[in-house]
């Protein structure tokens, strides 16, 4: 009886010992108060890099620019539960151009600052996005040339996944509509609205 009573003693020390070491014991995966442990964190800041491809209309021209669009991203997640809100802006360099008759039309670069909202299975996020775009349109004709930077909105959706605590890799697309001007070497006002489709990876500090 006294050798029972002595074991079971010695391993319920053992046991408050082990306990204390895994208390002791340092968590690597971010998450946010409001979430289950180990679940995937969207919260917080990223930056990162993304490359797709643009195509579009020239309003008032026969010109419909295209080519590829790749530049950097970075934003901010709030995370509540498995809803994610968020503020992201990026700035993409372009290949985009067309040429109708005598006319050429280029979409040099473009950029967008926009509200993300979305619903988040764990380290899978489902969102849409809209905000603020703006960018510039290029003509050219006869060895004259024209640029006009031009603001107006975007709007998308796309889905992002997490591939580890802090990388993500997304698809997403967007609609930009940048407001007209009026050209001279053109006489008429155009403007640029397109749509890009493009992959991204971020990392999530």
């Amino acid at each position: 009886m006294k050798r029972f009573a002595v074991g079971a003693a010695a391993l319920t020390l053992a046991g408050m010992a082990q306990s204390a070491n895994a208390a002791d014991l340092p968590y690597n995966q971010p998450y946010t108060v409001n979430q289950p442990l180990n679940a995937f964190s969207w919260a917080g800041p990223y930056l990162g890099g993304n490359l797709g491809y643009e195509w579009g209309t020239v309003s008032n021209s026969g010109t419909k620019p295209s080519g590829i669009a790749g530049g950097i991203e970075g934003g901010y997640n709030f995370q509540s539960g498995n809803w994610v809100f968020g503020i992201e802006g990026d700035l993409e360099l372009t290949g985009a151009s067309d040429t109708f008759a005598s006319w050429k039309f280029s979409n040099p670069w473009f950029g967008t600052v926009r509200g993300r909202i979305g619903y988040a299975f764990n380290n899978i996020l489902f969102y849409g996005t809209a905000g603020l775009a703006f960018g510039e349109l290029r003509g050219e004709t006869f060895g004259l040339a024209q640029s006009h930077t031009s603001a107006g909105w975007a709007l998308g959706v796309g889905t992002e996944f997490g591939l580890a605590p802090n990388w993500s890799a997304k698809l997403e697309y967007l609609y930009v509509d940048l407001s007209a001007n009026n050209f001279a070497i053109t006489g008429v006002s155009n403007g640029y609205s397109f749509g890009v489709i493009r992959a991204g990876v971020d990392y999530h500090f």
